[in-house]
């Protein structure tokens, strides 16, 4: 199978898709069908701001004002109100390098930032990465780095994202920050999302002081939208798991509140906040990105052991480019019928947001004649490999047509990602007296 295309950064509104080859399809009267299959990849724009870095005092260097070039992606483009959508906010090129002669090693770097809210809904969403870098040599270009984190949609309309300040800590010999501030805020929209009104949504939503701290720090949580008078517990996150780190709150008779949590736990990537005695989505908010960095001095005689969990990518292949269905016969028609070559999905990001593979035929062209694309149909299936946190769902059977319909998909979640293998039932319905010869379109999957 020819990749046409693969995941890309072009066009202004995100639609990650994994684009795998086109399925050319083709049947005969005495019967071949063949089956390329692709996707288009779009995504939001990367935008230049001018920022000032202040690099760590122990560099004897002066501040570093330059420019950053930062991009913003979306899971959901079109959320509902009350849906929680998750933001990347990826700095492609810095505007600090390293300070230092010294060479710095992989992995010690730790970056925390924040996105700026406009439009619909103001506000900033406080994201952070995982400590993950390549090598960076002495005075060389810190390299690009991630960072992630979530916010509940309260308003519907237009919600502009921005690139905000951020801030590379490094752990190696010493625990150092370079803190670097947008010089004219905001930055300008790197991706906008347009969310819909739903009947009595869930508004609640938290912000955080900071998106980082050593064990034991104290983060500010403050909170609004939560039902008047309610007592909100502030709790950390390990992924899907609450840790030991609660506190509450009391909120004002307006549903605001502002109180402290204490962050112990070495595992914590987010907060949340919650009414009730157990987290429950439709009375909580978050949870917002959060990071502890382990800055405990290493005991004599000790060594440190650290390894890091690398996030995947998103992707597809299918078992071969071609499908014979069956022939029918000139005067009869009927069913011309195949299966689909195997899809296997692998989503191997380590993120919260789900996928959907979805298809769209051409019409059937032949000698002097056509096939209309709604004639094409299928029976999805889907199973998924032991052990992946998500499942499968199959596409309801039916036409494909042009307009297109779902083939499989997993659910967003807490944890998400896996293997998965894609099947599918295909028949073509040829209308009696189609003349004989040989019929062709194009299936294209797309893995969204």
């Amino acid at each position: 199978m020819a990749n046409t295309a693969s995941m890309g950064s072009t066009g202004r509104r995100r639609r990650i898709a994994a684009l795998l080859g086109a399925t050319a399809l083709a049947v005969t009267a005495g019967g071949a069908l063949a089956v390329p299959a692709g996707a288009v990849a779009t995504a939001s724009a990367a935008v230049d701001y001018g920022t000032h870095c202040v690099p760590p005092p122990i560099a004897g260097i002066p501040p570093i004002d330059g420019t950053t070039t930062g991009q913003i992606t979306v899971d959901k483009t079109a959320p509902k109100v009350g849906d929680t959508v998750t933001v990347t906010y990826k700095v492609v090129k810095p505007a600090a390098s390293n300070p230092t002669d010294l060479a710095l090693p992989a992995d010690i770097m730790t970056p925390t930032g924040k996105v700026t809210l406009g439009g619909a809904q103001t506000g900033s969403i406080t994201v952070a990465g995982p400590k993950k870098n390549d090598p960076v040599p002495g005075k060389g270009a810190f390299p690009p780095f991630e960072m992630t984190g979530t916010f509940k949609v309260t308003a519907p309309g237009a919600i502009t994202l921005s690139p905000g300040d951020y801030n590379i800590h490094t752990s190696y010999i010493l625990e150092l920050d370079t803190p670097c501030t947008v010089i004219t805020p905001p930055a300008p929209v790197s991706e906008t999302v347009t969310a819909t009104d739903v009947t009595q949504p869930n508004t609640r939503a938290i912000t955080l002081g900071s998106a980082s701290g050593a064990p034991g720090a104290t983060v500010t949580v403050t909170g609004a939208n939560f039902g008047a008078g309610a007592t909100v517990t502030l709790a950390g996150r390990s992924g899907a798991t609450q840790t030991a780190d609660t506190a509450t709150v009391t909120a004002n008779s307006q549903g605001a509140f502002s109180g402290t949590l204490v962050v112990k736990d070495k595992t914590t990537t987010g907060i949340v906040a919650y009414e009730g005695s157990a987290w429950n989505d439709s009375k909580g908010a978050g949870p917002a990105a959060y990071v502890v960095i382990d800055d405990t001095p290493i005991p004599n005689n000790s060594q440190k052991l650290t390894t890091t969990v690398k996030a995947g990518d998103l992707s597809m292949t299918q078992a071969g480019d071609s499908v014979q269905l069956k022939a029918v016969d000139f005067g009869k028609g009927g069913a011309s019928t195949g299966s689909l070559q195997t899809v296997t999905v692998k989503d191997f990001r380590g993120g919260p947001a789900g996928w959907s593979l979805t298809g769209k035929v051409t019409d059937f062209t032949g000698p002097g004649a056509k096939i209309d694309a709604g004639k094409l149909s299928w029976t999805p299936a889907c199973a998924t490999k032991p052990g992946s946190p998500s499942t499968c769902r199959a596409g309801s059977p039916g036409a494909v047509g042009g307009a297109g319909a779902t083939l499989a998909s997993t659910p967003d979640g807490t944890v998400t990602g896996g293997e998965f293998t894609v099947d599918a039932g295909l028949s073509l319905d040829v209308p009696a007296f189609t003349p004989p010869g040989s019929y062709s379109g194009v299936l294209t999957l797309t893995l969204t």
